[in-house]
């Protein structure tokens, strides 16, 4: 009786696409860290990523789509990290604490911003996406509603229990609050006008709560 061979089990489509997709994501970071925005093609990010070119447009009609869900990926990996860290008594938690310490709350969550601004690997996609923002709105859209906002949310939430407690003034609109701390972090950051650092997060949350203190 002839030996019979067991079936060759068919590839796993799904996982093959998952692997080209992290591939793009992986290239596409890459090469605009190393080589700008500009410089970035479709055609070097398919050839970076070892799949062709029509693979990506297949999933994506611009570069700059490409980036932009490859840049989220990375801040929702990044997340999923300090998430796992935080479980373990280190930091990273996608709502800002509430220690009973406004300004030390604050003062965390902002040196983490500046860390993340600071990084290579945010640096150069961050600055290309604000930039393409710019020019296509839809684009500009979904990176401020997918990243944004979430953050922006995440502040404004703890302005609020701080109103609560009395810690600023409850006539004090929360999102103008949030702006008045965030606002000049991210202006010195993309102008470059001067170093970015923990010890200019600090001045900026004690200057602001300064003047959100309550009246009498």
């Amino acid at each position: 009786m002839p030996e019979t061979r067991p079936a060759k089990a068919a590839p796993d489509a799904s996982r093959r696409s998952e692997r080209s997709r992290r591939a793009i994501f992986d290239a596409a970071l890459a090469l605009v860290s190393e080589t700008g925005y500009a410089k970035t093609t479709i055609e070097g990010i398919a050839a970076r990523a070892g799949v062709g070119k029509q693979t990506i447009y297949r999933w994506w009609p611009s570069k700059a789509a490409v980036l932009l869900d490859a840049f989220l990926d990375l801040a929702a990996r990044t997340g999923e990290t300090a998430r796992r860290n935080d479980a373990h008594g280190g930091e990273g938690d996608s709502e800002i604490p509430d220690t009973g310490d406004l300004a030390a709350d604050l003062k965390r969550v902002l040196r983490a911003t500046v860390d993340e601004l600071t990084d290579p690997a945010f640096d150069g996609p961050t600055r290309a996406l604000a930039a393409e923002g710019v020019v296509d709105p839809e684009l500009g859209a979904r990176f401020t509603e997918a990243l944004l906002e979430p953050q922006l949310r995440s502040y404004v939430r703890r302005v609020e229990a701080a109103q609560a407690k009395g810690d600023i003034d409850p006539g004090v609109d929360p999102r103008v609050a949030v702006e008045l701390l965030v606002g000049p972090l991210h202006h010195r950051w993309i102008h470059r006008t001067l170093p970015l650092t923990h010890a200019y997060a600090d001045a900026l949350v004690d200057l602001a709560l300064r003047g959100l203190a309550p009246r009498p």
